[in-house]
């Protein structure tokens, strides 16, 4: 066949042969471009881009065989700071193994059903005793193998598309890739739970869990990715302040005067009753009519719908107590009767 097809070539005019072979040239390096995982090197960091969208970026026995020994090269180049792992199609980090493979594989007796266990369990030891700062991208679905992909590393950043679930003993199988290890350790009984039920966490619920170390919107994950990249020789530490430093903490977000009433509110309502609660918040709330941040905030997230809201004061400490204390003053004849 090979010698039929070199055969064919030499026929060809010398002009129409250049094209044949730029044509071969053009495939192969498209071919590069959409292998299923896409492993390169970006400044110091070594990208590893999981590229297989339409099944949802799962896991399958090549893909294993291309990123280990990639971990293992960049963990001993010194021109390499850290690993970034990511998954291309908006909708998945990585959803699972290639469960439908190693099924029909485990039916037909091939060695398929052994050799994707060993090497995916292989990569989740390399991930967790990588020496290189690891950081994965865990934005959309991130199930089984995807968490095997990413919970043993250093950072693991969610974003409001994560969907987290380890669904195996739905399939008949048990939450693997190190779920022994990393659920027992959650808080509470939580893992119990995920193990037990498959569970799905959304969004900023992963990251109270434990599962994620950070959260970030997904729309500043290119902005992140770059900046990691453009980092000089990173420490832990540093690829951290940099996390954190687009780490959202909600609390950052509201109104530092709502938070101040709030605080007080909640601190003299645990004694009161219910009346006195009402007649409270009847006066809170003329405070707040009276003020500026209401209607600031309404137009953010309500009429606007920027989610940029301008507080006055901006800063808690720029709350006195003065002004918080006139907030629940009573209000003479207006004051709420029950």
């Amino acid at each position: 066949m090979a010698a039929r097809a070199v055969g064919r070539l030499r026929r060809l005019k010398p002009f129409n042969r250049l094209q044949v072979i730029l044509q071969h040239l053009k495939m192969s390096k498209h071919t590069d471009l959409t292998g299923e995982v896409l492993l390169e090197k970006k400044g110091g960091a070594g990208i590893i881009t999981l590229n297989r969208p339409k099944a949802l970026n799962a896991l399958n026995h090549s893909m294993i065989q291309q990123i280990y020994p990639q971990i293992k090269t960049w963990e001993q180049d010194p021109e390499t700071f850290l690993i970034i792992i990511k998954g291309t199609g908006g909708k998945a980090f990585c959803a699972g193994g290639d469960i439908r493979a190693i099924t029909d594989a485990g039916k037909a007796g091939d060695r398929l059903a052994q050799d994707f266990f060993r090497g995916e369990y292989t990569l989740n030891n390399a991930i967790g005793t990588c020496r290189k700062p690891y950081v994965a991208l865990i934005d959309g679905i991130t199930m089984g193998g995807g968490v095997g992909l990413s919970v043993h590393g250093h950072f693991r950043v969610a974003t409001e598309k994560t969907l987290f679930a380890m669904p195996e003993t739905a399939i008949g199988l048990f939450p693997d890739v190190g779920g022994g290890y990393f659920l027992p350790r959650l808080s509470g009984k939580m893992g119990y739970y995920l193990a037990l039920t498959g569970f799905r966490l959304k969004g900023r619920d992963v990251l109270k869990a434990g599962i994620a170390t950070h959260f970030v919107e997904s729309e500043k994950l290119p902005a992140l990715e770059k900046d990691l990249i453009a980092l000089k020789s990173p420490s832990k530490e540093n690829i951290a302040d940099l996390l954190n430093s687009y780490h959202v903490k909600t609390i950052s977000k509201m109104s530092p005067t709502s938070l101040k009433i709030t605080l007080r509110q909640l601190r003299e309502g645990a004694s009161m009753s219910l009346q006195d609660v009402l007649t409270m918040e009847y006066r809170l709330s003329q405070a707040c009519m009276k003020g500026h941040d209401f209607y600031e905030g309404v137009r953010a997230v309500l009429v606007d719908k920027d989610h940029s809201p301008r507080w006055k004061p901006a800063a808690l400490e720029e709350v006195s107590d003065e002004f918080v204390d006139n907030c629940f003053k009573p209000l003479g004849n207006n004051d709420l009767k029950l």
